[in-house]
């Protein structure tokens, strides 16, 4: 079964029946299995996501061409700067077709220094996860399951969102329980993003 969360709910008492705002962040319960896609690291090696097993990872969908996508990467790089290491990883993996170094040249004049370069130049793996558009960023629990998904660009690096994906990380099952009060700060529009409370209740217990 598939909840739609709606991240649009002014009241943290509020039920999650009575939300009725447009859906940003839908989880994914129960979680769901993924196909084992394949793309390139930096050194041109091939990947795939069950490389990743036994971390939690915030797979992000982008291309240099994409503005929003260019807007959003700074924050994942902070993102993983504060969070990265044996219990989550940011894999931002571009689908653009210019390969590796296009990549590395965005990564170099925007100053990023903590993301690791992945290409899905092909577009496989953005076809075989049936991604519509970008920036898509999945969230994906330590046994390579969808657990949740965001359309569009975030502040991946806001304090709340920080702090729901580390209390996330510090459970031993992959269960998407925010408590009240978390937001996450998502942005709709290249404009810049906006604030959004998310009082979930314990929607995977």
């Amino acid at each position: 079964m598939r909840r739609t969360v709606l991240l649009l709910l002014m009241l943290a008492a509020l039920p999650l029946a009575a939300a009725a705002a447009e859906p940003n962040f839908v989880l994914v319960d129960p979680p769901k299995a993924l196909p084992d896609v394949r793309f390139v690291d930096g050194d041109g090696r091939s990947r795939a996501l069950s490389d990743f097993r036994g971390k939690f990872v915030l797979l992000n969908f982008w291309a240099t061409w994409c503005i929003p996508c260019r807007k959003e990467i700074p924050t994942l790089d902070r993102l993983q700067s504060a969070l990265g290491g044996d219990g989550f990883e940011v894999v931002a993996l571009s689908i653009d077709r210019g390969g590796l170094d296009i990549v590395r040249k965005f990564y170099g004049e925007i100053g990023v220094s903590h993301l690791a370069t992945y290409v899905d130049a092909s577009g496989g793996a953005f076809r075989d996860l049936a991604i519509v558009g970008l920036p898509t960023t999945l969230l994906i629990d330590r046994a390579g399951r969808e657990i949740g998904h965001l359309v569009g660009p975030a502040e991946w690096d806001a304090p709340d969102t920080i702090a729901f994906l580390r209390r996330l990380v510090g459970r031993r099952t992959g269960a998407l329980a925010p408590p009240i009060g978390v937001r996450l700060a998502v942005s709709d529009d290249a404009a810049g993003a906006r604030r959004i409370l998310n009082p979930l209740k314990d929607i995977c217990s």
